[in-house]
């Protein structure tokens, strides 16, 4: 019987949403998305929007709940009764999610019974700030609807394909025994774009690609014929680049500094490492992009030269990596938006035969690229959610009798 797939990405302050018409007895063909949107402020004013498959809202208002305390648990039963009364008389069908982490054990999506789910919060440890949130929609599911078809999509599976090399960690072999190894993040966004661009070019053979998932979380990617061969995130999503608050690189010794001879505890560490570093740190003024490209103030200039560079810099190594470049690929909020940036980084890689065409790359064109470049420059949207759908949806069809 038709009916619909849920897919929700949950964190700490937010929980973002899409609803798609699914029907799993085809076995082929897209979900169909009929809505998305989000509830944001948990930590502060929730605010509830929604807009429909052609971005016209449908829903910008604060929930009248929000005024007697409205967490994770109550965004989640505000959604599910708002989603029952959108669905038409069709069934919930599936829920996918987004799951950060998973772990040496899960290479692709999977179908969530309670022995997955107890496997997966095991996990929690590699991603305590992410991990909880991401668990607490498919518990909290599985109580009101037990009967409902849960898939875990993860953001580290699309990375399983590195080798082990590339995923080694230079200490003793024991930790890297016991999960200690870099595992890559951003994998849902990253499948998305390679099967994107797989389409545009006419199949997966698309030789060697490189990927800047560039937003409040930053990343790169090096992909072989779609495949992911190498990443900049590794044991965290701290790694890499700097970020909209996230540090990226550190020397451990710094860590260990800060530790030892500032005498700041395991919990100021962290929230440093991961809510005030990266552009807020460096700039002292905002972690958002746009704001720091309109300021005139020198921190802020510093900031977006910083992460310019380090985004240069760290292509470079993934480019070795592939033996040279054919694709170079923009996504995520500051990659799609932001021009600049787009403009700043190609002419660091003039060297390799990146050629920016202004007009396009100022018109946020899919083809970015002048005739003259080496490299075929792409700006392709990222859309985690669909790559959720896609992947519950698969699964859900083979599941059916």
């Amino acid at each position: 019987m038709p009916g619909n797939l849920l897919v929700l990405n949950s964190g700490s302050s937010s929980l973002k949403f899409a609803l798609y018409d699914a029907d799993p007895a085809e076995d082929s063909g897209e979900p169909e998305m009929f809505l998305r949107g989000q509830i944001t402020g948990l930590d502060a004013t929730p605010e509830f929007r929604v807009l429909d498959a052609d971005g016209h809202k449908i829903e910008d208002r604060r929930p009248a709940e929000a005024d007697s305390g409205f967490g994770q648990e109550e965004a989640l039963d505000f959604l599910m009764d708002w989603v029952e009364g959108q669905t038409k008389g069709k069934p919930l069908q599936a829920a996918g999610h987004r799951v950060v982490h998973g772990g040496a054990g899960f290479a692709g999506p999977v179908r969530v019974d309670a022995e997955a789910l107890q496997e997966l919060e095991a996990l929690v440890p590699l991603a305590p700030l992410h991990q909880p949130h991401n668990l607490a929609p498919i518990r909290s599911l599985a109580k009101s609807y037990p009967d409902l078809f849960q898939v875990a999509c993860f953001d580290t599976a699309f990375h399983h394909s590195q080798s082990p090399l590339e995923r080694r960690l230079a200490l003793p072999r024991r930790f890297g025994e016991r999960g200690v190894m870099r595992y890559g993040f951003h994998g849902l966004s990253y499948e998305y774009v390679a099967e994107t661009l797989g389409d545009r070019v006419g199949g997966r053979d698309t030789c060697r690609a490189l990927v800047a998932h560039l937003g409040s979380g930053a990343s790169l990617a090096a992909l072989r014929d779609g495949v992911s061969v190498g990443t900049t995130m590794g044991f965290t999503a701290l790694d890499g680049l700097p970020m909209s608050t996230r540090c990226g690189s550190l020397d451990p010794g710094a860590v260990l500094y800060l530790l030892q001879e500032l005498e700041m505890s395991p919990e100021e560490v962290t929230t440093l490492l991961y809510e005030e570093s990266g552009l807020l740190g460096v700039s002292g003024i905002s972690g958002d992009m746009r704001t720091l490209l309109e300021s005139e103030e020198p921190a802020a200039r510093e900031a977006v030269d910083l992460f310019v560079y380090r985004t240069v810099r760290e292509m470079g190594a993934l480019t070795a990596l592939l033996g040279g470049l054919d694709h170079l690929v923009f996504t995520g909020g500051i990659g799609e938006r932001a021009a600049v940036i787009r403009e700043r980084v190609c002419d660091g890689l003039r060297w390799l035969g990146v050629d920016l065409d202004p007009d396009a790359n100022a018109a946020h064109a899919e083809r970015a690229d002048h005739d003259r470049s080496r490299v075929a420059i792409w700006v392709i949207p990222t859309d985690e959610e669909r790559m959720i759908a896609r992947h519950s949806l698969r699964l859900l069809r083979k599941a059916q009798p």
